[in-house]
């Protein structure tokens, strides 16, 4: 009779089930992401971009400031296989170390957008109340002024502007959008039972935004990051092609574009502005792809592939 007992408990025996690593959301994103062409695709070039304008003492000798009036506007040669510029400027210097501007710049304007917009929209979406309504009414006062004249009013009132004040002015004017979108994924989330759950035991504020609401509203900030980054390299171009961006002779891809537009420079030296032009054509490209893929990757309920 024992003999019998002890075979059924035997048999009731729950072996623990390890986690699956393989399973991980993680894991799960990156095979999702692999499998968009696109992005992978996106994400060799950006990196191979990234690579050129790193590297860019070792592909060019030439200093990309340092004028030669023996050689203004000279057509491609061996030794400049870009030309020069109005102001005897080598091109591919030019070019390549551009690169590392407008990059910079679109990235820190990425990092410090984000930084103000989660801050600004985890602590409305969280707190809510008076505060919510505080911060939603500063980002609702930001949305009614044009983005582009914004800019242009800051940066005429400063009259001179370098990388570091550029960036800071994109940054400051561009917040509102991503904070609304934290917000509406915080409030989401603030009644979800893990949330009530968290409180309960007497976790404080900090550990819960940090552990439980950015984690699972990671997906619209990465995705976002992505997309205001390749905003921002296209308003550093915009803004210097027309005279408001970064000042010479530090080269931009914008300002190289604007510096050729003259209608003879078009017609006689189209090396002078093709090349800057498919650099942010393709660079946009890549971060819009990559993007694209990351949205797919982070989506639960997205099946496109």
């Amino acid at each position: 009779m024992e003999l019998k007992q002890q075979e059924a408990m035997d048999t009731n025996i729950e072996v623990p089930i390890k986690p699956d690593k393989g399973n991980s959301p993680f894991r799960i994103a990156l095979k999702r992401f692999l499998k968009n062409k696109l992005a992978v695709i996106g994400v060799f070039v950006l990196l191979g971009i990234i690579l050129a304008v790193t590297f860019a003492p070792l592909l060019t000798e030439h200093s990309p400031t340092k004028s030669n009036l023996l050689l203004i506007e000279r057509p491609p040669s061996e030794d400049h296989p870009l030309g020069n510029d109005s102001s005897g400027r080598d091109n591919l210097s030019r070019l390549l170390y551009g690169g590392r501007i407008s990059l910079i710049v679109g990235f820190c304007a990425m990092i410090f957008t984000l930084i103000i917009g989660v801050t600004l929209g985890s602590i409305a979406g969280y707190y809510g109340g008076k505060i919510d309504a505080i911060i939603m009414r500063a980002a609702d006062m930001m949305l009614v002024l044009p983005f582009l004249v914004l800019c242009l009013t800051i940066v005429a009132i400063l009259e001179r502007v370098n990388v570091g004040i550029f960036v800071a002015i994109i940054a400051i004017t561009s917040w509102p959008n991503l904070t609304r979108i934290i917000r509406g994924t915080y409030l989401s989330l603030r009644e979800q039972e893990f949330v009530l759950g968290a409180k309960a035991i007497g976790a404080s504020d900090f550990r819960i935004i940090f552990k439980h609401f950015i984690p699972n509203a990671i997906g619209p900030i990465v995705v976002n990051a992505t997309l205001m980054m390749a905003t921002y390299i296209i308003i550093e171009s915009g803004l210097s092609f027309i005279g408001f961006g970064i000042p010479q002779p530090t080269p931009t891809w914008g300002n190289m574009i604007s510096e050729a537009q003259s209608l003879r420079i078009l017609r006689n030296s189209p090396e002078a502005w093709i090349p800057p032009g498919l650099a942010i054509l393709t660079t946009v490209l890549c971060i819009n792809f990559i993007g694209d893929g990351l949205r797919d990757a982070f989506d639960p309920k997205s099946n496109r592939r």
